[in-house]
């Protein structure tokens, strides 16, 4: 019955989607109390850009998507605070400007790219060793980080002005944040796609707060549902050959609308408040 876990492939794709949903999921959380989700589009988007441009000049494609994925978020914090705009206005810019880049690159490539068009749509049944041992490494980092700082990000999640008036540098960890959300998003491009690679780090939050009474419990739920439909998105690409990126997110948003419908948020009942 488990024999397709003999397989190399696939003992890599469940340990990398593992790793992608717990992190994902779980900075997702941050990502949807402070209404910055977009950021996670904008950068999906140069990220893909990068890949494009690695394939397009011969480079390895991860660099490359890390430096484009990165370089959005500081121009993009750069901007927003030197022009005082809603942070929706640069990250839109960035969002459409990468893609353009992304679609000129690979109208430069000679011949079809196969392997470009894995990183937009997702092919976690492809990941390589050395993939999971950088999805691994970034992994581990990430999730350090966030639980070095879980309290701060927890503070100025619902209340930043607070947060810097008791001495928080809520800037500083505010664009440590968006640099965390930026790697969680290149890591998990190639396992779902530049396209769908947003869900993921909406999805499971959001329906996560549907149940959760608190922060904890929030990023408790929202890993599992993280996990779990990304689990069963990898058996199902498995055994009904269908591609993983999109089962996945419609496994997770299947989730999410039964939250919706009947968990207790829906009477009213549930506050996200407090630890």
């Amino acid at each position: 019955m488990l024999e397709f876990l003999s397989y190399g492939f696939m003992q890599r794709a469940f340990l990398a989607s593992l790793l992608i949903a717990l992190v994902c999921s779980t900075i997702g959380v941050f990502a949807v109390l402070r209404g910055i989700t977009f950021i996670g589009a904008g950068t999906a988007h140069a990220a893909f850009a990068g890949v494009c441009f690695a394939f397009l000049a011969g480079i390895p494609p991860f660099p490359m998507a890390v430096t484009f994925g990165l370089s959005t978020v500081w121009v993009t914090n750069y901007v927003q605070e030197k022009g005082k705009m809603n942070p929706d206005v640069p990250i839109g810019v960035f969002y459409t400007f990468t893609m353009a880049l992304a679609i000129l690159f690979i109208g430069l490539m000679e011949g079809y790219r196969p392997e470009v068009f894995a990183y937009l749509f997702g092919s976690i049944l492809s990941v390589s060793p050395s993939d999971l041992v950088i999805i691994l490494i970034l992994s581990v980092g990430i999730l350090l980080i966030m639980l070095l700082f879980f309290k701060e990000f927890h503070f100025i999640s619902f209340d930043q002005e607070m947060a810097e008036a008791s001495g928080i540098p809520a800037k500083r960890l505010n664009f440590l944040l968006l640099n965390l959300i930026s790697l969680a998003v290149v890591i998990a491009l190639k396992a779902v796609g530049a396209i769908l690679v947003f869900a993921l780090l909406v999805i499971p939050a959001a329906a996560a707060q549907q149940w959760a009474k608190n922060m904890r419990s929030m990023m408790i739920y929202s890993a599992l549902i993280g996990v779990g439909a990304s689990w069963t998105g990898v058996l199902f690409s498995y055994w009904f050959d269908v591609p993983s990126g999109a089962t996945i997110v419609l496994i997770a948003a299947a989730i999410f609308l039964f939250s919706v419908l009947f968990s207790g948020k829906r009477r009213g009942s549930i506050r996200i408040k407090g630890y």
